[in-house]
């Protein structure tokens, strides 16, 4: 009796193991077995967080912190030597940031872009480029905050200061794809669009919030733009 028992267990032992095998094949495109067992979703956790995050994600008007902000420009200018591929480079480290960040760092470029709306930084875009329109003006702007920190806040208290910026058979200073690196980063993050999470009720620096201002300049008295930005009109003129 004793032999026969054990027999029994082993034979139920085997068809045990057979079984499990079998549903382990059988299962291996769709979830395990195991996983069934144990309540494992079969998805990888990066993906998993990604959904969250999103569903999660809310409209928000915080900027990116500015040390990291300027952090990732001056890592962008170090790492790269054309604007393209400066491009290329801040899509790929603002992916790296969280989904909120991300976000903030297209609000923390409206800020900035937002601070250089006067006639004295105007004045600098139409003598570099020989002219000047609203949406040129947006494009220079970026431009200037893509050549760093220590660029951009110069060339607010002086836009004169840009002749350090000036090269050598350059057409055009502008760089318009520089304003959409963060919504290339979220879509491909999260295939959303960034302009859907901000918070545009609280968030007011922004195209479409600019302030009024008064020309300190006029095309026609070039005299006028000579008085603002000397270097540069020596330069273009």
């Amino acid at each position: 009796m004793p032999t026969q028992f054990n027999g029994m267990k082993n034979l139920t032992a085997s068809i045990l193991i057979i079984t499990l095998i079998n549903c382990t094949d059988s299962n291996s495109k769709d979830v395990g077995l195991f996983d069934k067992l144990f309540g494992k979703t079969g998805k990888s956790n990066e993906t998993s967080k990604i959904q969250t995050d999103t569903i999660k994600l809310v409209k928000t008007a915080e900027m990116l912190d500015e040390d990291k902000f300027w952090e990732i420009i001056s890592k962008s200018l170090k790492s790269t030597k054309s604007q393209d591929a400066q491009e290329r480079f801040l899509i790929s480290e603002i992916e790296k940031l969280t989904q909120k960040e991300m976000i903030g760092f297209r609000l923390r470029t409206d800020y900035l872009l937002y601070h250089t709306y006067n006639s004295e930084m105007w004045c600098a875009a139409y003598i570099m480029n020989g002219g000047c329109s609203d949406d040129s003006f947006e494009y220079f702007r970026c431009w200037v905050i893509s050549r760093g920190k220590d660029t951009y806040y110069n060339a607010k208290a002086n836009p004169d200061f840009l002749i350090s910026e000036v090269v050598e058979g350059a057409e055009f200073y502008d760089f318009e794809s520089f304003w959409y690196v963060a919504l290339e980063a979220f879509k491909h993050k999260t295939g959303k669009d960034l302009y859907d999470y901000i918070d545009n009720e609280n968030f007011k620096t922004k195209e479409g919030s600019y302030p009024q201002f008064e020309f300190t300049w006029q095309e026609e008295k070039p005299e006028s733009m000579k008085k603002i930005c000397p270097k540069l009109f020596a330069k273009f003129n």
